[in-house]
């Protein structure tokens, strides 16, 4: 309590007076609660979020003319260099037996999308074992970490609202063999909600309406919590960023990290060629030169639909599918509190369940609210040498956003067994499936087993018996 008069003097003079309203009628601990989230708000970042974003908003002008596709790096399935891929790789290998890598995971929402009631991470995905995504992460760092005999630490970033139950979680599954020591765990920033005319909102009298930073705030996440100078300490100068919802990625990628070292980059990302016009997936453009992301709402439809004469393939086609990897220094750089390298943030209005003056819920069927959000490939305009590598969909995209259709749990769980299906049929088993190349029948391949066709191959060919492919088969 003995914050409160300096608090409440700084929130009047920031014209936010409104968020103590209620102070005078709440208990010891409900007053404790929001004087806590209080002292979380940076103030003078707020009216500067206020005065660009919300007062004084100004449309920025779009310059499509000045946009080209950006080059990337062409898997070799789709004409890319094999030996330059060869090469890539045993640079990435050499880093991680040098134990220059780590793994980092944004965990921060629940699975209320897909009806399930828990942290996203801890939603059920594969078809047989029903392995969460978490599991299914842990296994592919694991069977990483044995292949290049070194220890990849794995570090999280949570929310407010999953931080306990994630590390409960771990902690009931004995962290996944990974150890308790190579498990990091950190939460994620958050902002506050206003209305319309820039005063923040309150969810509840004690209770400030927050809600997480975006993906962009897991670089200042990782410098605010310590996290990266815990990295330096373990000799980590490469960073593989991924987000929580796509199981089918590879955490760990040595030919990946071999391009990020051999082109000096600081901010390296994977891209996917786009499913068709409409994709819901951010663009790698380049626009004066500069490599940056425009989201696909942001592209003039003209470009959208625009296709290579030659080939008739979208010539904007490199498809951004959140797999990055950072180096530590330039993290440190955009994530501190360097003016000149602060990734910006955007506004998104929302609807914000509140209270209105005399403290009744407002329930609104409208956009009543302005969230603000940093996106993480924001920090392409400060990096050195950014490039992009083309990867497969069929191998590495299949996220899990909806309950039912496209990109659900279902469609990723026949994108995992269309996987699994082609790496059994490259080594010569006759497995039975419909156009789309999906098997009649569920069976599983763990991580532990097999985390790429490469390392498929090269295991299946090592085994004296054969198993037979049937239905609810596992292989470990």
């Amino acid at each position: 309590m003995s914050n409160y008069p300096t608090l409440k003097e700084a929130y009047n003079q920031a014209g936010q007076g409104q968020v103590f309203r209620f102070f005078d009628r709440l208990n010891e601990v409900s007053r404790k609660r929001l004087l806590e989230q209080a002292s979380e708000v940076n103030l003078k970042e707020l009216e500067r979020l206020l005065q660009e974003l919300v007062l004084n908003e100004t449309k920025s002008e779009s310059r499509p003319q000045s946009l080209q596709p950006a080059p990337f790096i062409a898997a070799p399935q789709h004409e890319g260099d094999s030996q330059a891929w060869a090469q890539a790789e045993r640079l990435g290998a050499e880093a991680l037996r040098d134990g220059r890598v780590a793994a980092f995971t944004v965990a921060g929402g629940q699975g209320t999308r897909l009806g399930f009631d828990g942290p996203k991470g801890t939603y059920p995905i594969t078809p047989v074992k029903s392995k969460t995504l978490f599991q299914v992460f842990a296994e592919k760092i694991l069977a990483a970490s044995r292949r290049y005999e070194t220890s990849i630490p794995w570090f999280i970033m949570t929310s407010e609202a999953n931080h306990e139950q994630t590390i409960h979680f771990f902690l009931e599954n004995e962290f996944f063999e990974l150890g308790e020591m190579n498990c990091h765990f950190f939460k994620q920033g958050r902002m506050p909600a206003v209305d319309l005319n820039g005063k923040i909102l309150l969810e509840a009298p004690d209770s400030i309406a927050l809600s997480p930073d975006g993906h962009g705030g897991s670089l200042r996440a990782l410098v605010r919590s310590g996290s990266l100078e815990r990295m330096k300490e373990m000799g980590i100068d490469i960073i593989s960023y991924f987000q929580v919802d796509n199981p089918l990625l590879r955490p760990i990628d040595p030919a990946f990290i071999g391009f990020h070292i051999e082109h000096g980059s600081q901010l390296s990302s994977k891209m996917v060629g786009k499913a068709f016009p409409q994709e819901k997936v951010g663009v790698f453009c380049l626009r004066d030169g500069n490599l940056e992301i425009i989201e696909y709402s942001d592209l003039p439809e003209k470009l959208l639909l625009e296709t290579e004469p030659s080939t008739e393939s979208l010539r904007y086609q490199a498809g951004s599918i959140a797999i990055h990897l950072l180096s530590r220094d330039f993290v440190l750089q955009v994530g501190g509190d360097d003016a000149r390298f602060s990734l910006p943030f955007h506004r998104a209005d929302k609807k914000v369940e509140s209270l209105n003056s005399e403290g009744r819920p407002v329930m609104p069927d409208s956009p009543n609210g302005i969230k603000f959000e940093m996106f993480v490939f924001d920090a392409l305009q400060f990096a050195n040498n950014p490039i992009v590598v083309e990867t497969l969909r069929e191998e590495e995209f299949s996220p899990v956003k909806n309950a039912a259709g496209v990109d659900s749990a279902q469609s990723c769980r026949q994108d995992q067994l269309r996987q699994w299906t082609r790496w059994l049929k490259t080594a010569g088993v006759n497995i039975s499936t419909d156009e789309t190349g999906l098997p009649e029948f569920a069976f599983e391949i763990s991580p532990l087993f097999a985390d790429s066709e490469k390392t498929f191959l090269e295991k299946w060919s090592l085994l004296e018996v054969k198993p037979n492919i049937r239905e609810g088969m596992y292989l470990e």
